[in-house]
């Protein structure tokens, strides 16, 4: 049976995954000089919702050192 703290750590895998499938994506549309800025720009917010998920799950998973 998975614990919380390991469904927790399942989906930070996954969206570190995406993150950085996201990167590559983006520096290749932008290596090949592709004109749509529009495409770029929402795959860019969306690696940037992932960054700020990402961060809230890491705070989720570090336990608070004043407690």
């Amino acid at each position: 049976m998975l614990t919380d703290k390991d469904n927790l750590l399942r989906r930070l895998h996954a969206l570190r995954s995406e993150h950085r499938d996201l990167d590559t994506v983006i520096a290749r549309l932008t290596e090949h000089g592709s004109m749509d800025q529009l495409q770029i720009q929402r795959l860019k917010k969306r690696k940037l919702g992932l960054k700020d998920e990402i961060a809230r799950l890491e705070s989720r998973l570090i336990p608070d050192r004043t407690a």
